[in-house]
């Protein structure tokens, strides 16, 4: 006989996959042109055009509900990095300059159209942002956190270019203070080539949600209330 682990909702990783569950059951939205809002929290892009590297992925993401995202991040608003959690995040517009910043990366390189990008993304409470981004970059493995990684990079800053070229903008150049990094031995060919073969075999997700999966078509609420049991009195 097996002993059943009992389920805890109150533990640690159940509460975290409650808050990744919540971003992947948002609305997806067109990257370009977000209005701005307040709040810190969690997001997931979703890539859907045609660039040959990324073939696979894209065919997973055209329907409405896109399964596989190429970039997952978080926005901590400045208060939480020094102690302020829970306080600093409702009156923070960190979450909607992260996907804007991302926005514009995507627009400054020719190898990429931000509008065929779509995003999902969750305000929630400072606290649980770190466990909710680790739980998703863990399930699904996004090419742009894992095996291409510099995308989410900042300017570094004047006299601070000694540094390499980040893997993603030698195979997406356009950012201008990543031209001013040190240029690395790789081609962008050879990175490509990396990203097709390795999303040939990671994809698609097996389970792409963290809970029990059921056909949307399966589930049944009856509109007419239960039949009385002949044998109650009343």
């Amino acid at each position: 006989m097996t002993d059943a682990t009992p389920y805890n909702p109150l533990d640690k990783i159940n509460l975290g996959k409650s808050v990744a569950e919540a971003l992947l059951g948002r609305k997806p939205q067109p990257l370009a042109g977000l209005g701005s809002f307040t709040g810190a929290g969690l997001y997931a892009l979703y890539y859907r055009g045609e660039a040959p590297p990324y073939e696979r992925l894209a065919a997973l993401n055209r329907g409405d509900d896109p399964q596989a995202p190429i970039y997952v991040g978080k926005a901590i608003p400045e208060g939480a990095r020094k102690g302020g959690i829970g306080r600093a995040g409702a009156m923070t517009t960190t979450l909607f300059r992260r996907l804007a910043e991302h926005a514009d990366s995507i627009r400054a390189t020719p190898t990429l159209n931000v509008d065929d990008f779509v995003c999902r993304f969750l305000v929630v409470d400072d606290i649980w942002i770190p466990l909710g981004e680790s739980l998703l970059i863990a399930k699904f493995s996004p090419i742009w956190n894992t095996s291409i990684d510099g995308f989410g990079n900042h300017d570094p800053g004047k006299g601070r270019y000694n540094g390499m070229r980040p893997r993603w903008d030698v195979l997406h150049p356009g950012r201008g203070w990543a031209e001013r990094c040190q240029p690395r031995a790789e081609l962008a060919e050879h990175i490509a080539s990396e990203v097709a073969a390795r999303l040939q075999t990671t994809l698609p997700v097996a389970k792409p949600h963290f809970y029990v999966e059921q056909p949307a078509a399966t589930y049944r609420v009856g509109t007419s209330p239960p039949e009385a049991d002949p044998t109650e009195q009343t």
